[in-house]
């Protein structure tokens, strides 16, 4: 299958002169469709830096983004977040969830945002919220529903423009280890039914056994676990 997203020779630095650190020295990763990788690494290691240049949130010091075979990274900012909007989603350690809304709202936003008429967002996120086993808790606010259900939402809307990458940093890392298992194995379904990309940093060896390849971040390069 081909590639939907690659990074080559990707090189990250943060200061100058004596304060000058190298977070990444020429990473080559690249992602297939269908495919859930995980990237281990302890803190500092530079998972989250190669996270943010994967999905554009960042720019490498050197290097290049490719996704569907395009270079991205070198696109002007209005291009990026055309291609971050209808080919990547996002779920981050926190669920940085609005509590103002209801599940149902915070699922519909991103698909608001892209332009997507109100009847058209609400199915889908309806549908979204079941598959998660959401659906009767689609109107509660965030503050009444449980980590692991908050967790649950947020997968949902980093799934409602229908990305073909997923980009998770510790998706379960707040979680206990019951519900954490339960988050990932319906995650993991989702990637499946879906042929979706998925790219998930996780600090959880368990978890990254049942992935189909795991890496980490060794002294700013990229090492395939076995």
């Amino acid at each position: 299958m081909s590639n939907v997203l690659e990074l080559k020779q990707i090189k990250r630095h943060f200061g100058v002169g004596e304060t000058k650190v190298c977070v990444l020295k020429g990473v080559n990763f690249a992602l297939k469709a269908g495919e859930v990788v995980a990237l281990l690494g302890p803190s500092g290691s530079g998972k989250s830096t190669l996270l943010q240049i994967a999905g554009l949130l960042d720019s490498p010091n050197s290097g290049s983004v490719w996704v569907n075979g395009q270079e991205i990274n070198t696109k002007n900012d209005a291009i990026r977040t055309q291609v971050r909007q209808r080919t990547m989603g996002f779920v981050y350690q926190s669920h940085l969830l609005l509590n103002d809304f209801s599940a149902l709202e915070n699922v519909m936003l991103p698909m608001l945002i892209a332009g997507q008429n109100q009847t058209a967002a609400r199915e889908r996120a309806l549908i979204l919220l079941d598959r998660m086993g959401l659906k009767k808790r689609a109107q509660h606010r965030p503050g009444q529903l449980s980590g692991g259900e908050q967790q649950r939402v947020a997968i949902a809307r980093a799934l409602a423009n229908q990305p073909q990458i997923l980009l998770a940093d510790e998706p379960t890392g707040n979680l206990d280890p019951q519900t954490a298992e339960s988050v990932f194995k319906t995650l993991l379904n989702v990637v499946a039914e879906t042929g979706l990309a998925a790219l998930i940093a996780t600090h959880n060896p368990e978890l990254a056994q049942k992935m189909h390849r795991r890496i980490t971040v060794q002294d700013g390069q990229i090492v395939e676990l076995k």
